[in-house]
């Protein structure tokens, strides 16, 4: 529905997406089109990442576009810095992953995972409903029945699942992993101006907002994008597998069914429902990716803990150590044409 994580032409060298970074409102009254999803906004109200969905205030390109320009990235201690304009002065602002942990109000902490074994979140693609090529590294909407099309956005398998079996998962993270690749990029965009300009009203709250012709517009929700949503392409109906809600979209008490290897999408229980042979069965042609997206099967190795942050320093906190660059998979809507499934690595922030 909005593009959290993903992203984007502001200006002739500004690359920038009205769309990345939009958030939702999950009223039904102003949008009567949630109708439409109302399987799932119960569960997209108590969700980790609702502030971040939801947060919606005026954003400045000038307080972006300052913050973009002057970031530096240092490696060493895992802290972003630049500066912001507060009454004609230039004062500086350090992010870091713990400062975004305290704003964006992600309930997650240093040492939770950010991958997971492949098999394991194909598998739980499979039980939502996935019936395209589990090998390919797009994955098209049309393939998801509507329940899971509420999330049309360029985001990572990895959130999806999280978000569905309840997982502990490092959101935080991943926001800072991508504002620092941006820096190191050829070509920065304006990546998480909203998120940006949370942390710039968090450091500096009496900062200027009254500059005229200043604010910058997003794509958010509405009831015209709701109706694009709960579209399937004509060349790619909607599916016609029924697949009941589960996990903690059903049941608010569901416990991550393997919270320690991350090798099971189902519980005993589950493991136990028909369907779950059939998922089984088709696993049987999946074949592992070689990238660092995913957490290597020989080992199971996991992401290690980010240096946790000194306490009592709030935006001049310091991590440690930079993570290496991870792919991230697309959930596209399909194209006009029936064009065959592209290389998400080739595509990464086009």
């Amino acid at each position: 529905m909005v593009r959290l994580f993903g992203f984007c032409l502001a200006s002739s060298n500004v690359v920038f997406d009205p769309v990345h970074n939009s958030c939702c409102d999950l009223d039904v009254q102003k949008n009567p089109e949630l109708e439409s999803f109302r399987s799932i906004l119960e569960f997209m109200g108590r969700i980790p990442i609702k502030k971040a969905l939801t947060d919606q205030r005026p954003i400045y390109k000038s307080h972006i576009d300052r913050f973009w320009k002057n970031a530096t990235y240092d490696e060493q201690s895992q802290v972003i810095s630049s500066v912001v304009e507060v009454h004609g002065k230039m004062e500086t602002i350090l992010v870091t992953e713990a400062l975004i942990r305290e704003v964006v109000n992600f309930p997650d902490e240093a040492d939770y995972p950010t991958r997971f074994p492949e098999r394991m979140v194909k598998g739980c693609m499979l039980r939502m409903g996935y019936r395209g090529a589990l090998n390919a590294g797009n994955y098209l909407k049309s393939k998801f029945q509507k329940s899971f099309n509420y999330d049309a956005m360029r985001d990572y398998q990895m959130n999806m699942d999280a978000l569905v079996l309840n997982k502990k998962y490092n959101f935080s993270h991943i926001i800072f992993h991508y504002m620092a690749e941006n820096i190191t990029t050829k070509v920065r965009a304006w990546k998480y101006p909203r998120f940006v300009q949370m942390m710039i009203d968090h450091a500096y709250p009496e900062i200027d907002r009254d500059i005229q012709d200043d604010l910058l517009v997003q794509a958010h929700m509405s009831n015209n994008t709701l109706k694009q949503l709960v579209k399937y392409h004509p060349n790619h109906p909607e599916p016609t597998l029924v697949i009941e809600s589960f996990g903690f979209i059903k049941d608010v008490k569901y416990v991550d069914p393997d919270p320690v290897n991350h090798q099971n999408w189902r519980n005993e229980e589950e493991m136990k429902e028909a369907i779950y042979a059939d998922e089984l069965k088709i696993l049987e042609n999946f074949k592992t990716t070689k990238n660092e997206w995913y957490v290597k099967e020989s080992g199971r190795r996991r992401r290690l803990a980010t240096p946790t942050a000194e306490q009592g320093e709030g935006s001049s906190s310091k991590p440690k150590k930079k993570q290496k660059k991870m792919a991230r998979a697309l959930l596209i809507d399909e194209p006009e044409d029936d064009n065959p499934v592209v290389d998400v690595e080739k595509e990464q922030d086009g």
